[in-house]
């Protein structure tokens, strides 16, 4: 069997129904909509939203409130607990390092580190952002943050 022979089962298919092709054609002169009223007319019938008279749901649902910058740059947040189960001693980390790691999913994204844990680790940290806490443990183990990288 190969793709051509394929065909629909019998009776499955129906011919289109070719609607306003003249009177002989069955569907002629009001092309099947009936006589008068608002679905004969062409644009005629309520709007995808409309309730039947009543107020709308998009009407009754209130507006966003407040404000959202289109600015706004999310940080990735990375503790201080998975990097020192991930890194070795003395290690610089960056961007492509915490990629490599598996931390972060793109080389380029904003990185902030946070506080959370304990290392004992030396770090070279060059990211965007290190919150005040992951700072002070990181030099506190003998590390030092370089930022913005």
């Amino acid at each position: 069997m190969q793709l051509h022979d394929l065909t629909p089962a019998p009776g499955s298919t129906h011919r289109r129904k070719r609607i306003g092709r003249g009177n002989s054609s069955g569907h002629g002169t009001t092309a099947g909509r009936g006589q008068k009223g608002q679905l004969s007319r062409s644009g005629g019938g309520k709007g995808s939203g409309f309730e039947g008279g009543q107020t709308p749901l998009a009407m009754r649902l209130p507006k966003l409130p407040g404000f959202r910058n289109p600015n706004r740059v999310e940080y990735t947040p990375v503790n201080i607990a998975r990097l020192d189960e991930k890194f070795e001693d003395g290690a610089v980390i960056d961007g492509a390092s915490l990629k490599a790691a598996g931390i972060i999913k793109k080389e380029y994204e904003p990185v902030k580190v946070l506080g959370e844990g304990e290392t004992t680790k030396k770090f070279t940290v060059k990211v965007d952002k290190v919150s005040a806490s992951a700072k002070a443990k990181i030099e506190a183990a003998g590390g030092s943050v370089e930022q913005p990288c």
